[in-house]
């Protein structure tokens, strides 16, 4: 495949993916043409006469169009001491022609060329899912250097260079947005369909699309250390990795391959030796056994669904990193969740506001935002954003000191102003009665309560909390529909957990975790119920993504972390993907078994017809390159289209 990967600048710079004039996706096709041409006029010069040089000549012609690359990759796996059905097929045709069978031996070579010319488009229809994500590359881009503005191959970008982008281009580097504004396209990285706003200071990703605004881009990463050319290797790996069902079908081709061969042998030599039959009629048959028991549908099944499956997965925002773990996660009884992060935002939030009498929201928030913004503490930069949200004015601070773990205080508008812990604040003031009896119901709930006093009076209390992902309710319930147990594995303290657990719908909680416990945790779940996934944000929690028979990580559009340790990434950190990927994974095993018993059905069939009704050569031939082609088409319309086509239905009533 012509693919861009993380191991070459050159390839970086362009997404061509044009084939050289001799690969095997311009000759294939080519020769199943040729061995059928010369089929078709070997077929005619015989009734109208042709020399017999000449018909030999093109009998020879169409054997060496049809088995070009049957005989290649035969030679190739003898090599490697092995035997497969390529081998099989070459005999079976060499065979036909040895009892002069030449037609049915080309016929044979053409319909094998032709299936696997086939399969290798319908397998290619999935490996284009991903390779549309090269074109995700511009070539050039605009950077300003000093104060020059050039246009640059994207591979000559350096880190801490000025990428200026204009409405309707693709962003060509990972970078932070240092001027500018507007809505940015990450559905090729996130498989999220609406567009993100970007501001000052937030991130971008190759090869997202800029829809309005003009952006100022300062480099962070250089062109082959992007998250989609991260992304792009990723499944081009677990394209290349094998499902454990796809190994003991390739240990079984072998064996299976050697017993036919053996078979064939002694069905060849037994039964004319036995005056059973002619030696001719006979071997002509053993042709016919050869080709119909090959098991080129049975072996091609299992990797045509399963590539098919995660080519599906990315476009819609899941990354597997091989076969292994998209037929394992069919298999998962337990869900175990990392808190902080997966479940939840992973940053506090304003909840609740409690005023004292006569003073209203603006007034409390106003007051504390205005001293909280000169603190980096996450609960200070939650108060603040809180007050901007609300248009709260706030005045300058004058005076400012903070104590690590007791709060803040500042003069505002000549008042001194405390923003701290309630302990602390009491030593200038007592809390209300009515006050404290909302305290203790605010941090029953698991929130961080704040205190606010201006000089000696009470202005009221700020509750903050780490708020439930949106989305986590109903994956939680999604999971109970398909009889999948969730769990929540957290270092967070047990009051906290267990609030965001009835919040979210989990009853089983293990809390106060450091991240060995969570493994520890993981290998008695296992014991219990059997597999588990494990979802975390790929960083305090790797102990236990390793774990788990499926570590699923939440991408943050990429994490480095996250990309490395897991064996799933959700890109986007979009939680309800997690079901699609079930769902997908569950269809994919349904539709490997579908294709596996269909194989097998065809054989034992097809081998029947062998010996009850003498089956012929040619409809040995079109039954066996028949049901190949249809598991390869069943695994694409299954597991590719038809995602693909209910995912823009979707994409188009949004």
């Amino acid at each position: 495949m012509n693919a861009v990967t993380t191991n070459s600048q050159q390839q970086m710079q362009t997404a061509d993916t044009r084939q050289p004039v001799l690969s095997e996706a311009w000759l294939a096709p080519r020769l199943v043409a040729l061995t059928l041409l010369a089929i078709v006029l070997s077929f005619l010069g015989e009734r109208a006469g042709f020399p017999h040089g000449l018909l030999l000549a093109l009998n020879i012609v169409s054997y060496l169009a049809g088995g070009f690359y049957g005989v290649k990759t035969a030679i190739e796996s003898l090599r490697q001491g092995q035997i497969d059905v390529d081998l099989l097929m070459v005999l079976a045709a060499l065979g036909a022609a040895v009892i002069g069978q030449w037609h049915e031996g080309a016929v044979l070579l053409f319909l094998f060329s032709l299936s696997n010319v086939l399969q290798d488009y319908a397998i290619g229809r999935s490996r284009n899912a991903i390779k549309s994500l090269f074109t995700l590359y511009p070539e050039v881009a605009k950077v300003r250097r000093g104060e020059k503005v050039e246009e640059v191959k994207i591979t000559e970008i350096e880190l801490g260079d000025t990428v200026l982008i204009e409405p309707g281009e693709r962003i060509p580097v990972d970078g932070e947005v240092s001027d500018g504004s507007s809505a940015v396209d990450e559905s090729a990285i996130t498989g999220e369909s609406i567009p993100v706003d970007k501001l000052t200071g937030d991130r971008v990703y190759a090869g997202t699309l800029n829809k309005v605004g003009i952006l100022d881009v300062l480099a962070l990463r250089a062109a082959e250390q992007t998250t989609l050319s991260r992304i792009i290797k990723l499944v081009e790996e677990a394209q290349e990795s094998k499902a454990p069902t796809e190994r003991f079908l390739d240990r079984f081709e072998q064996r299976y391959a050697k017993l036919i061969i053996l078979s064939v042998l002694l069905f060849i030599i037994i039964p004319p030796l036995l005056g059973l039959t002619d030696f001719q009629s006979n071997f002509y048959r053993a042709m016919v056994l050869m080709t119909v028991a090959s098991p080129c549908a049975l072996i091609i099944s299992v990797p045509s669904a399963f590539i098919s499956a995660i080519a599906s997965a990315a476009r819609g925002g899941v990354l597997f990193k091989g076969g292994a773990s998209l037929e394992q996660l069919a298999a998962t009884k337990v869900f175990a969740f990392d808190k902080t992060g997966t479940l939840t935002i992973g940053e506090p939030r304003v909840t609740d506001l409690l005023c004292a009498p006569r003073i209203t929201e603006d007034e409390l928030i106003a007051a504390a935002a205005s001293v909280e913004a000169r603190s980096e503490h996450p609960l200070a930069k939650a108060i603040v954003a809180y007050g901007e949200r609300a248009a709260v004015t706030l005045s300058r601070p004058e005076r400012f000191s903070a104590v690590p773990g007791h709060g803040v205080r500042a003069r505002v508008d000549g008042r001194e102003i405390r923003v701290g812990r309630i302990s602390q604040v009491e030593r200038v003031a007592t809390l209300p009665d009515s006050m404290r009896q909302a305290q203790s119901k605010l941090e029953s709930d698991g929130k961080t309560v704040v205190a606010v006093l201006r000089d000696e009076q009470w202005l009221g209390l700020i509750a903050l909390a780490d708020e439930s992902r949106a989305e986590a309710p109903m994956l939680v319930k999604a999971l109970a529909d398909a009889d999948i147990i969730s769990v929540m594995l957290t270092g967070d303290n047990r009051r906290v957990a267990e609030s965001i657990a009835a919040e979210i719908g989990i009853e089983r909680v293990y809390a106060e975790l450091l991240p060995e416990q969570k493994a520890e945790i993981l290998r008695e779940l296992q014991a219990e119920f059997g597999a588990v996934a494990m979802v975390g944000d790929g960083i305090n929690d790797a102990p236990a993504l390793a774990m788990a028979e499926v570590g699923i990580a939440m991408g943050g559009a990429g994490t480095d972390v996250a990309l490395e340790t897991s064996d799933v990434v959700l890109m986007g950190d979009r939680l309800e993907r997690i079901i699609d990927a079930v769902k997908l994974s569950a269809l994919a095993r349904r539709v490997v078994k579908q294709n596996i018993a269909f194989s097998l059905a065809v054989i034992a069939l097809l081998t029947l017809g062998v010996f009850v009704v003498e089956l012929p050569l040619p409809l040995g031939v079109l039954g066996h390159e028949g049901s190949t082609v249809i598991v390869v088409l069943n695994g694409l319309l299954s597991l590719l289209l038809l995602p693909e086509i209910r995912r823009r239905r979707l994409a188009r009533k949004r």
